[in-house]
């Protein structure tokens, strides 16, 4: 196991005193290594003039933050509050510097649904493709639903304002699939699972509290969502595979997300952000080889974010797909965030000169080979491309 981030929730103008001190200590101070340190500030389009907007801003936040121990800032998103026109920046922000992230919402934590965010963010997805001739651009930008403050995850990750705090999220896949093959029966799988996670979880709480206590930074959680590394025993799909199902794709592969993300949810640790199951396409060699291999859909990986999340992830698309299939696509996660009340994103990567089924290669040790995922790519129409904000329901409870 390995920590994949500890992300500082702060303003950039009201940085905590001794942040690089902070940093420095966490990077170093844990019983495991910590891949990247990161900050995450508030919504950019709350304190970032447009007037006053330069690309040399993006390269002078990055710098800054880099100088005092950040690996990574995440500006935070456009939020549906905000005016659309801040979606323009999104791919300038992007293309100055590899590392800053950003986000936008098209649905916010009260049940509303923009549509015409979802096509406006189609557009931006389809700009910030080509801003890189293999499309890796999109790795930085995600698009929210139903997504609070506080996830350490990038690139959802945003401040929600107030006093700075600190969380942990984890890269534990090896943790997931070392207890599920480790055990004979789903009964004893599930309690596997539970243990392992409230021991790994509560030895980094010890640490984050005493970090807290040392530096006056309040502590806010772990995020034990396990991201996997592009290795066969860092793998989800391997873990959900060890539970019983052929490979992911076939029946009983949304009952193995479902048995994972509730053993997370089971387990007792101060937990934060997603704290779910993880299906990212790239990042996980199983799930990339499946992929490959046409093993599942897009719509069926969607569909297991009903009882996991975090949506859909690194997912390779071509790179001709239209903006309207895009904003399908959107509007499928939106709709599943605010009826289930839970949190969910969506980076989808479609890759300029690539059709469906073309090999997939990224000179980028988190991401696996793979091959470009189909979808039907008949848009939508009608009624589907007004420009309209709605509020859904999330759905009743029957007693």
């Amino acid at each position: 196991m390995n920590i994949r981030t500890i992300t500082l929730f702060t303003d950039l103008d009201n940085m905590p005193s001794r942040t690089d001190s902070f940093l420095e200590s966490a990077r170093h101070t844990f019983h495991v290594p910590v891949q990247t340190m990161r900050i995450a500030t508030s919504p950019f389009p709350s304190w970032w003039k447009t007037s006053h907007f330069t690309s040399l801003q993006t390269k002078e936040i990055a710098e800054q933050c880099r100088q005092i121990g950040a690996d990574y800032v995440s500006l935070g998103s456009v939020q549906l509050r905000h005016d659309a026109s801040w979606l323009d920046l999104i791919p300038e922000i992007i293309a100055n510097s590899d590392r800053v992230f950003v986000s936008a919402e098209i649905a916010d934590r009260s049940g509303h649904i923009d549509i015409g965010r979802c096509s406006a963010m189609a557009e931006v997805i389809r700009r910030v493709s080509v801003l890189q001739p293999n499309g890796f651009g999109n790795l930085y930008l995600a698009t929210l639903a139903n997504c609070p403050p506080g996830v350490p995850l990038f690139p959802a990750a945003y401040h929600g304002g107030g006093p700075a705090h600190f969380a942990i999220a984890v890269e534990a896949a090896d943790i997931i699939l070392t207890a599920i093959t480790s055990a004979g029966t789903l009964v004893e799988a599930r309690s596997n699972l539970i243990q392992a996670i409230e021991r790994e979880a509560g030895e980094l709480a010890k640490v984050g509290e005493d970090l807290s206590a040392k530096f006056d930074i309040p502590f806010s959680g772990i995020d034990f969502t396990p991201a996997p590394f592009p290795v066969a025993d860092k793998s989800v799909a391997a873990a959900m595979e060890a539970l019983g199902i052929p490979w992911i794709g076939t029946p009983g592969s949304l009952f193995s997300a479902a048995f994972i993300a509730e053993a997370i949810e089971r387990a007792e640790y101060p937990s934060c952000g997603f704290s779910g199951l993880m299906l990212t396409v790239l990042e996980d060699a199983v799930l990339s080889l499946r992929a490959g291999d046409g093993r599942f859909t897009v719509g069926e990986l969607l569909s297991y974010s009903a009882v996991c999340g975090i949506g859909l992830d690194t997912v390779p698309l071509p790179g001709d797909i239209r903006q309207d299939t895009l904003a399908g696509i959107l509007m499928d996660v939106g709709a599943l965030a605010v009826r289930l009340n839970k949190p969910l994103t969506a980076r989808l990567l479609p890759l300029p000169g690539l059709v469906a089924g073309d090999p997939v290669h990224f000179d980028f040790d988190y991401f696996a080979d793979s091959r470009v995922m189909p979808v039907v790519d008949e848009g939508i129409g009608h009624m589907m491309t007004q420009l309209s904000r709605l509020q859904f329901n999330a759905i009743r409870t029957f007693q």
